[in-house]
């Protein structure tokens, strides 16, 4: 008897924490933005191109993809390709400013998500088309653009054969007031401050190069417990509604490592940012959002919220972690996050645009 009494106490017990959950959890007002009409691909001009190529030359498949590539430009008869290494200084921002200056029609990011990041800074607005190569462990833009991120040959011919369309980037803009830093960056694929940033913060270097993503759990549990804390968040320029969350999340397009669909619907051209906001307060609430994720229902869940707009500010009480792409990007007091629309041209393979989620 007694086992069967314990039993149904914890169960009472996390239905009594999820129920709680459920109502001390408000969600924010604000009207959904509507997304502009996703771009269709299009073939690059004919004939001869100029290829860049800023390598990462600490990954280990740095060798093999910069001889993939020179091969590649030989077999088509173009000209070698201008290669450009990332330092420690320079992750891949002034490289790729030199391949615009040296006329390149196409810069091809090879390494981790920041060196993408970097490259991409320099191409926005540019008429120079990124190719992607991915060397690092969540190569998270080459995930949510459909390109065979396990097979280096397969992403360079669309990088140079593929076709072009333009897509969005997100701006951010991080404050803190505590130690008067600020700073102002691209992200290509999410954002967050809160609790996805401290694990981030926290992953073990050596973790990631042996298991790659599947690092990031073993950061997540040890963070998993823990306080909500209050955030206060304006949409679009709206008046500023205060929550307790565990994180706030800012997405450009949704697809994350092990193919999970993390934001149902978006799209990475739609002129639009997703915004999540994810506050369980047990560990009933987070099966519950894990549940609901991994199982892509669509219905209602008071633990996970999803918004779009244009831009939108985050204010916390205390520093609080940031990240970009899977990368630290430090602690602020607040943040301001916008899209910058159309903002980058890069090379996919053919009819992988199209309605929304496919990106």
């Amino acid at each position: 008897m007694r086992p069967r009494l314990l039993a149904l106490t914890a169960a009472g017990s996390a239905a009594a924490a999820s129920a709680q959950s459920w109502w001390t959890v408000r969600r924010f007002r604000h009207p959904r933005s509507t997304p502009t009409t996703t771009h269709p691909s299009s073939p690059p001009f004919p004939g001869p191109q100029q290829v860049a190529l800023v390598l990462n030359p600490v990954k280990l498949q740095s060798r093999a993809a910069r001889a993939l590539v020179e091969q590649a430009c030989s077999d088509a008869g173009w000209n070698p390709p201008l290669i450009l290494e990332t330092t420690v200084e320079d992750p891949g921002t002034g490289q790729a400013r030199r391949a615009i200056e040296a006329g390149a029609d196409v810069v091809i990011a090879a390494g981790g998500d920041g060196t993408v990041r970097a490259v991409a800074q320099a191409l926005a607005h540019q008429p120079a088309a990124l190719g992607l190569l991915p060397l690092g462990t969540g190569n998270l833009l080459v995930r949510n653009l459909g390109l065979p991120y396990f097979d280096l040959a397969g992403c360079l011919e669309a990088a140079l054969h593929g076709h072009q369309r333009r897509i969005d980037m997100g701006r951010i803009h991080l404050r803190n007031a505590r130690t008067g830093v600020e700073s102002s960056h691209p992200f290509l694929v999410m954002g967050g401050v809160g609790l996805d940033a401290t694990i981030v913060a926290a992953t073990k270097e050596n973790l990631k190069e042996k298991y790659g993503w599947l690092a990031y759990s073993e950061a997540g549990v040890r963070h998993l417990p823990g306080r909500r804390q209050r955030v206060s968040i304006s949409f679009d320029g709206s008046a500023p509604q205060s929550r307790k969350v565990r994180s706030v999340l800012f997405a450009n397009c949704g697809k994350l490592p092990a193919g999970i669909d993390f934001i149902p619907d978006s799209t990475i051209d739609d002129g639009v940012l997703d915004v999540v906001v994810i506050s369980p307060r047990s560990l009933a609430g987070w099966f519950w959002m894990g549940t609901k994720i991994l199982l892509r229902h669509r219905g209602g869940s008071p633990v996970i919220k999803y918004y779009r707009a244009r831009e939108a500010t985050v204010w916390v009480a205390e520093p609080t972690e940031t990240q970009l792409d899977g990368d630290p990007s430090g602690a602020v007091t607040s943040l301001t996050v916008r899209v910058d629309a159309d903002a980058l041209m890069v090379r996919v393979p053919p009819g992988t645009s199209g309605p929304p989620g496919s990106s």
